[in-house]
């Protein structure tokens, strides 16, 4: 649709891929409103997409083929066993994984620069409150770099703010535009905690009896404990050329932490006392695998609990939720990338048939809230099905065989709900200017 403004609140990937939809629809004023005051590049977890939703995506012209990305073939499933020799442990199952791996801030740089230069962009701008009706929408924030311009000034009773045409919520799972669409909706906390943390790949070399010559680079390897696993690859590095080893470590809720609402520990600000926690989880892992988890820097290392939630709707008015702040999924999915590219281009092609035929920001937004709300309840479910097939419930791993795996795995994805993300419900086609 021609016209009109567009706030997105976050500046992430999510925030970044609907930033440069609503200016492919033709809006006379884009603005991304992120509270980070600087670049988010130090946000250095790994990002997994399967190769098809990829391709997917690059044919939607969401993402350039360009991307800096490391390619993974197989997932090694091993778990230790009493009485075993092998460092490395017991081999359970070479599961096919055609996937690449991401380096979640040079993804989001990719995604940045492919936003076209009339969007604004107001880094360090925290949004308190949003509201909106049948007209338009608001947001009032504390500033940023970018002042207050642009979209005008309201009051009385439709809000003081700055007023918008339309808001996308784009600002994660702790969103202040879901509490304005859908209050009744918050994160459900999962049960138990992930650990993460990443490193540069060099440290193999000197960190491990092999240099890490025995891990072949296109190769995922879970690592399966009572409790729990950890997943451990490799991605990209910040600068090309060079690449780090990741892990997520999935284990139960340490006793000194208090999930009360959506929150983590981020990288650098753990205690002795709570890495103490992490050791103690990596003595259960084959030493080889311990080794490489034990190699990660202390200011590398986060906890962040995990949880579930799948808003009931994702437009009131004219306000929209996209990426986290929409649906929140566990990291078994690997599909969350996926998912936030998929809604931006969702509302993009809601957009587009709106202008079409001649309809509303109200059409486009009920198109949008129709798709993307059962998409997001389908993989929230798989989510679920995997954190307890996995974690919670998981199997007796030392008793599991190559075709036991096999048939445990299937029987998790009866039903559907999209392993590694689910494809476009249209046709990708390239964005028009």
């Amino acid at each position: 649709m021609r016209g009109g403004s567009v706030a997105v609140v976050g500046g992430s990937i999510a925030g970044s891929a609907f930033a440069g939809a609503a200016a492919r629809l033709g809006a006379e004023q884009v603005v991304v409103l992120e509270r980070s005051p600087g670049r988010l590049e130090d946000r250095g977890v790994g990002i997994c997409i399967q190769n098809e939703r990829f391709d997917e995506l690059v044919r939607a012209g969401l993402i350039g083929d360009d991307v800096r990305r490391h390619r993974l073939t197989t997932r090694r499933w091993v778990t230790a066993s009493p009485g075993e020799r092998d460092p490395r442990g017991r081999e359970l199952w070479h599961q096919p994984m055609p996937f690449h791996s991401h380096h979640w801030a040079v993804l989001w740089q990719a995604l940045r620069e492919r936003t076209p230069d009339t969007v604004e962009f107001r880094p360090g701008t925290t949004v308190t409150t949003v509201g909106g009706d049948q007209d338009g929408a608001w947001v009032s924030d504390t500033g940023g770099e970018g002042g207050g311009g642009g979209g005008s000034s309201a009051g009385g009773a439709g809000g003081a703010g700055e007023r918008f045409d339309l808001v996308i919520g784009a600002d994660g799972y702790r969103s202040a535009v879901r509490a304005a669409v859908c209050p009744e909706a918050r994160p459900e906390y999962a049960g138990y905690v992930c650990w993460r943390g990443s490193y540069d790949a060099a440290l193999l070399e000197d960190g491990l009896p092999d240099g890490g010559r025995g891990w072949p680079s296109d190769e995922c390897t879970t690592v399966c404990y009572p409790g729990g696993q950890v997943v451990i690859y490799r991605i990209p590095g910040l600068h090309p050329g060079t690449t780090q080893v990741n892990w997520v470590f999935y284990a139960p809720t340490p006793e000194w932490l208090e999930p009360a609402g959506p929150t983590s520990i981020p990288a650098g600000s753990l205690t002795d006392q709570q890495l103490d926690e992490l050791d103690r989880l990596a003595d259960q892992l084959p030493p080889y695998w311990a080794a490489v988890v034990g190699l990660t820097p202390r200011e590398r290392t986060l906890l962040q609990p995990l949880y579930d939630l799948a808003a009931p709707r994702l437009a009131a008015g004219r306000l929209l939720l996209g990426g986290d702040a929409a649906t929140v999924v566990r990291p078994h999915n690997t599909s969350g990338a996926v998912k936030a590219l998929q809604d931006a281009y969702a509302f993009e092609q809601a957009g587009r048939e709106a202008a079409r035929t001649g309809g509303s920001w109200s059409t486009l937004l009920s198109a949008y809230d129709r798709e993307r709300t059962a998409a997001g309840r389908e993989l929230v479910e798989l989510g679920r099905k995997l954190g307890r097939a996995q974690v919670t419930t998981a199997t007796d791993w030392p008793a599991m065989t190559e075709q036991s795996m096999s048939a445990w795995w299937q029987q998790q994805l009866i039903g559907g709900g999209g392993f590694g993300g689910q494809p476009l419900a249209r046709s990708p086609k390239p964005p028009q200017a």
